[in-house]
């Protein structure tokens, strides 16, 4: 086991040495969506492929990694689109049932992609939320990361059996700053095997990594399965800036989803960072950002 590990690693460090030699522009995904009859007036070539008409199977492209859907002239946009790409958060310590009632009221009211809470809250969630296409969403290892990977696997198992759909699970972050890749994938992969089928997001806290370690990061993420790299807790160091996610994007491609996270509080941080490569966007300002009355933040 020992020996496979190593292996594991030392391909897992050879993967980066190429992806931070990589001088190649970022990546800009695009998708379309599936083909179904449709009735409107609007004719165009798209024919019912488009977000006015398959909003849900737009976001659900979005959400696995595509950064931009075409529309063709006349065809309008989903009015929430942005609300659809937020996860509406609620991570302190101190949260009350009357604000997750409010947390869920408003996910539901604004069509949020889904509500992010500590993983003890999402029966609550999951009842509050019946009948609404808004997601729950259940933070692991959270904040620290510095739990055994079996620890870890059991909380997104717990989490998933409660009626989580998404898992946000904080990496190791002190093996992945040692060099330790193999633990570090160990961790990753037991969460993605026990959350399944709910999908999962990897906190990377960008704000205590190198570029160098962002990049192993987002490999060591994309090799173990998972479906989103996320940049930050919120409660770290530092939250998202559009030149992270930028490098996310860049090094996982268009096939997973990337997540900015941490100090993301008007529409104008958001909109940058769906610039930038971002697919989701994790904020408890979220009702600010979307009726437009947040104030920008500095990245």
């Amino acid at each position: 086991m020992d020996e496979e590990l190593e292996r594991i690693a030392d391909l897992i460090a050879a993967r980066i040495r190429a992806q931070v030699a990589e001088a190649a522009a970022p990546v800009v995904p695009k998708a379309g969506a599936p083909a179904s009859p449709c009735s409107a007036s609007v004719q165009c070539s798209g024919c019912g492929r488009c977000v006015q008409h398959r909003e849900h199977e737009v976001r659900s492209l979005r959400d696995h990694g595509a950064a931009r859907v075409a529309a063709a002239p006349g065809v309008a946009t989903v009015a929430h689109d942005l609300a659809g790409a937020i996860d509406h958060t609620l991570l302190k310590p101190e949260a009350t049932a009357a604000e997750l009632e409010q947390l869920c009221g408003e996910a539901r009211q604004f069509s949020f992609a889904s509500v992010c809470v500590n993983s003890v809250h999402v029966p609550r969630c999951r009842s509050l939320l019946h009948g609404s296409p808004v997601m729950v969403c259940a933070v692991v290892g959270f904040p620290l990361g510095a739990m055994a990977p079996g620890a870890k696997a059991f909380e997104a198992r717990e989490a998933v059996r409660a009626g989580a759909d998404e898992i946000d699970m904080v990496m190791n972050v002190g093996a992945l700053r040692d060099g330790n890749y193999g633990l570090a994938l160990e961790d990753i992969s037991k969460v993605v095997a026990a959350a399944r089928p709910a999908r999962v997001k990897v906190i990377l806290e960008t704000s205590l990594l190198t570029d160098e370690q962002k990049v192993a990061a987002c490999t060591l993420a994309k090799l173990a399965g998972a479906h989103f790299v996320k940049t930050s807790t919120g409660f770290g160091k530092g939250g998202a800036t559009a030149k992270d996610v930028a490098l996310m994007r860049r090094v996982v491609g268009p096939t997973m989803g990337v997540k900015a996270s941490g100090g993301i509080r008007s529409r104008e941080d958001a909109l940058q960072m769906v610039e930038a490569g971002a697919t989701r966007i994790g904020a408890s300002a979220s009702v600010a950002i979307v009726t437009g009355k947040g104030t920008k933040a500095s990245h």
